[in-house]
């Protein structure tokens, strides 16, 4: 048998996983940097960051998570909290536009995202247990209402938490909103503009500042103009299609000469839609409507709906983005972010 022909004895390969320290070295930054990169901190530089990413593709680097989490007692999970009814996270955009922000928020931080819905104080004190156990690293809060005592139990946990709104001006917690008020002024001052001048408006529950920011700027705008705020053409709704009709048809009966309708969602404006053609009343010609989110409901409506728009995936990316910040540096305090609204003028207004 030839030496070539022999057995030859097996050689374990030399691979060495990579380190970061050689992540920091092919960047050409510090460790500190490499880690908070890998964290998804934004107290990272554009430049620094693109440098270890490239670092991390160029090593094959993989994280040992198992490591980090014993560490760091991070578990790379965010928990995404909707205390509202089930049939309202799939039946209104509002929801998915925000999750899509969110999603993409997290994305490059390799976070997972855990979906909870909470429907009575009952879940709430379940979540508040699972939360205490230390299961995730932060808590995103949608549609929060005046009355929610979760994010209270949060802040006394110091779970790491962001809402979408706030429950008053007198929020304690880090939060991300549109500007609903002055949002609503655009879409009243509009109206005012196309020569209408009995103008009612359709409410969302006003135990949500959502919904009283937008009433306020119904009522801003119409002082402005001189124009006397008439309470009987103020009509709750519920932010569902069957709320936004039951409230029409309650404003159809108090004021039939009623000519524009602000409604402070698109799904109620839909709904207003509904109620106002089985009354014979035609849109725009006998009243003006104009909804708030711009979601696909505005621009599928017959005729297409005015509507104010609100940024849903920037605010859950930056929900997102305080979350990150407020894991990674405990204690950085409350933050409020406003981000700005537009009016999109369509065929209803």
């Amino acid at each position: 048998m030839s030496p070539a022909e022999q057995p030859q004895p097996h050689r374990t390969a030399d691979v060495r996983r990579p380190t970061l320290n050689a992540v920091a070295a092919r960047a050409g930054v510090g460790r500190g940097t490499v880690s908070r990169v890998i964290n998804g901190s934004p107290k990272v530089s554009a430049r620094s960051r693109a440098a270890v990413e490239q670092a991390i593709a160029e090593l094959g680097y993989v994280p040992n998570r198992a490591a980090r989490s014993l560490a760091t007692r991070r578990t790379d999970a965010v928990a995404l909290v909707v205390p509202d009814a089930e049939t309202r996270l799939f039946s209104e955009p509002y929801f998915s536009g925000i999750i899509r922000g969110v999603s993409t928020g997290l994305a490059g931080a390799g976070m997972q995202l855990l979906l909870v819905l909470t429907g009575d104080e009952k879940e709430h004190g379940r979540l508040a247990a699972y939360l205490a156990a230390h299961r995730v690293d932060g808590v995103l809060m949608m549609a929060v209402h005046g009355d929610d005592t979760l994010p209270d139990r949060l802040e006394e946990l110091a779970v790491p938490t962001v809402l979408a709104g706030r429950r008053s001006d007198r929020e304690r917690l880090g939060h991300v909103r549109a500007d609903n008020r002055g949002g609503a002024r655009l879409a009243v001052r509009h109206l005012l503009a196309g020569g209408r001048r009995s103008i009612g408006t359709i409410t969302g529950p006003l135990d949500m500042d959502v919904a009283r920011a937008r009433l306020d700027g119904y009522r801003e705008a119409l002082r402005e103009a001189g124009v006397a705020v008439a309470e009987d053409l103020i009509a709750a709704g519920d932010f569902t299609e069957e709320g936004g009709r039951v409230a029409m048809r309650e404003l159809l009966r108090r004021h039939p000469d009623l000519d524009a309708v602000f409604a402070a969602s698109d799904v109620m404006a839909s709904g207003a839609v509904l109620e106002l053609r089985a009354a014979g009343r035609r849109v725009p010609h006998d009243v003006a409507l104009i909804g708030f989110d711009d979601s696909i409901v505005a621009r599928h409506l017959d005729p297409p709906l005015t509507s104010v728009r609100q940024p849903l995936e920037e605010m859950g990316r930056t929900m997102a983005s305080l979350l990150l910040e407020e894991i990674a540096h405990h204690g950085t305090g409350r933050r409020e972010v406003v981000l700005p609204t537009e009016l999109v003028v369509r065929g209803s207004a």
